[in-house]
């Protein structure tokens, strides 16, 4: 096992910088730069523009070189120096807008997958077990509504209710006046009041999937031969259920960890921007508008990294719940 860990992280090396050069490419296909996104700005709102001062900008930004000298730059930046470039959106260094979005990204994200996990499984399991009753048919046509339903209609929708009932439509993560003060048990209820419809929105089209996946994988295991069996000689159903069906079932659960946890990052930009969120996805959504090269690479790399290592973890899982899992052939 300790030999196909390591193998698989000396593998996510070479990935991770082919994709990136592939990132970088593809952020340079549109024509011009960040500086032609500026100028056109400018000239739209009646700014006079010095072409003179714009020339020394594109070569102090380096966007005067080939695509290929500007990557090597920035990885090579990277590498050896921590430095992921400079954000000609945000003027700052790109790890500094990196560092102030990423933490409420991970924190929402985390959330909203363990809810993901912990509302499919067992919802998964009882339509299995209960198949056809009422409450499957309930549970199904609720899973449909999740994955028909788009996220920023459903995000309105919430914010509606929440408005309607509450008197607060739950704009943000924190109410305007716990912005600047220090972190109190009333600021992190604030916080917590705040995630409810963002986990709920975020989180719903992914749960219903997984419970439809739950649920047909359990039915397939709960009418082979070795749970007839099982039955056969007597042993309490729960534990024929949670000795191995629910064991073998969660396995396609647990390989979708790898692209589960990027797909909540990427997939809430548009819910995250109607719901005023300060979280990654607008501010990639806007780099990628202004063509904020530095920026937007070093995000999608990021993304990179986590599927890769997110990939690794349900591996790892996968051969901890099912022992019919081998990474190594025998005499290795």
């Amino acid at each position: 096992m300790l030999k196909y860990i390591v193998r698989r992280i000396l593998y996510i090396i070479p990935t991770t910088i082919f994709i990136s050069i592939v990132i970088f490419l593809l952020i340079q296909l549109p024509p011009g730069d960040f500086l032609s996104v500026y100028t056109a700005k400018a000239v739209q709102e009646g700014e006079t523009i010095d072409k003179q001062a714009l020339e020394r900008m594109r070569q102090d930004y380096g966007l005067d070189k080939p695509w290929y000298v500007q990557y090597f730059k920035w990885i090579s930046g990277i590498i050896t120096r921590g430095d992921f470039g400079y954000s000609f959106t945000y003027k700052r260094p790109v790890i500094s807008v990196i560092k102030q979005y990423l933490g409420i990204t991970i924190m929402v994200s985390l959330v909203t997958m363990l809810f993901t996990y912990i509302v499919a499984i067992p919802i998964g399991i009882f339509s299995a077990v209960k198949q056809y009753s009422i409450g499957d048919y309930i549970f199904t046509i609720i899973g449909f509504f999740g994955m028909g339903t788009p996220n920023f209609l459903f995000a309105i929708v919430l914010m509606y209710l929440s408005f309607k009932y509450f008197g607060n439509p739950m704009i943000g993560l924190i109410s305007s006046e716990y912005v600047e003060s220090a972190w109190t048990w009333a600021k992190i209820l604030d916080l917590l009041k705040h995630m409810i419809i963002p986990v709920i929105v975020i989180g719903t089209a992914n749960t219903c999937g997984l419970i439809r996946v739950m649920r047909g994988q359990l039915l397939d295991e709960l009418n082979k031969q070795y749970v007839i069996t099982a039955r056969a000689k007597g042993l309490p159903e729960r534990r024929i259920l949670f000795k191995y069906p629910v064991r073998a079932a969660i396995n396609p659960i647990i390989s979708t960890i790898g692209w589960s946890l990027t797909s909540i990052f990427t997939g809430s930009t548009i819910t995250a921007i109607v719901l005023n969120l300060p979280t990654q996805g607008p501010v990639m959504h806007k780099a990628l508008l202004n063509q904020d090269m530095y920026l937007a690479g070093t995000w999608l790399l990021l993304m990179t990294v986590l599927t890769l290592l997110g990939t690794l973890i349900s591996d790892l899982l996968l051969a901890w719940l099912d022992p019919r899992i081998r990474y190594e052939k025998k005499g290795k």
